[in-house]
């Protein structure tokens, strides 16, 4: 573990992914106070010579707390005008709070064809490189107000998978509203206990439950999902609890941190293959 751990601690590029349980309360409004410790954060990372790309949820779930609905609405095109509505407010506020921290933020939306069509996913990354080139944090989201495929997924924790490993990140860290990976339900089961480290997530499936709240879209399926890509690709993976971004300090600073998927890059000793 000594080995992984100090992989992470090194890490350069690096994918953070905020689901909407993390940037907005129960009512469905913007948790400012969350926006605010997540946009001073990845400053700092940034200002410390890192890579930061920040892959967010929540418009979907803004536009439903600004409209005052309860349930999203059930047909595409609904879906479609509220992520429009929410997209907009969620973009003015990352603007505004990451250059209170004298930071650059570009919005990138995509869909499946900017990554399965060559031509495009070229493109697509030479933006991405582009802006990290430039010192610019990009914050990427699904095109939801256009592609109709990928918003009946909905699925951002893919997505954050899918991004990092299309510009070659070293670390990816999706942040929800649980502490990481556990051995039960522990919403339901008091005993249940942390997994601090998986290897092999065959064996964890079972373990999965369904989506979160009902603003988000995701659930440990969708994340488990994302380990495999993103581990497959040679990059670590880490769950952890949105209620702490500065948690990303200690997980960098070598401590561990909620459930940390281990690159395929590395044996269960800790050796490099």
């Amino acid at each position: 573990m000594k080995k992984i751990m100090e992989d992470i601690k090194r890490a350069h590029r690096i994918v953070v992914k905020v689901g909407t349980s993390t940037v907005t309360y129960d009512t469905g409004k913007l948790n400012l106070k969350r926006l605010d410790q997540l946009a001073r954060v990845l400053s700092d990372l940034h200002n410390e010579g890192r890579e930061i790309i920040l892959v967010s949820s929540g418009a979907v779930g803004i536009a439903m707390g600004k409209l005052g609905l309860s349930e999203k609405p059930k047909e595409v095109r609904g879906k479609q005008a509220l992520a429009a509505v929410g997209q907009c407010e969620l973009m003015y506020l990352y603007d505004k709070l990451f250059s209170d921290y004298n930071n650059m933020v570009a919005q990138i939306l995509l869909t499946r064809d900017d990554i399965v069509i060559p031509r495009r996913k070229r493109n697509m990354q030479n933006t991405f490189y582009a802006l990290l080139e430039m010192g610019i944090i990009p914050v990427v989201n699904e095109n939801d107000t256009v592609s109709i495929e990928e918003i009946e997924i909905g699925d951002n924790d893919t997505l954050s998978a899918v991004v990092a490993d299309l510009i070659d990140a070293d670390l990816l860290v999706l942040f929800s509203d649980i502490d990481g990976l556990y051995d039960a339900d522990p919403h339901t089961c008091e005993n249940a206990k942390l997994l601090p480290t998986v290897f092999n997530i065959d064996k964890v499936r079972h373990l999965a439950g369904g989506a979160g709240t009902n603003r988000g879209t995701g659930g440990m399926v969708t994340k488990l999902d994302a380990a495999e890509i993103a581990t497959s690709a040679g990059i670590h993976m880490v769950i952890a609890n949105g209620n702490n971004i500065g948690a990303l300090y200690e997980l960098l600073g070598g401590e561990q941190v909620g459930t940390l998927f281990v690159s395929k890059n590395f044996e269960e000793s800790g050796e490099e293959r």
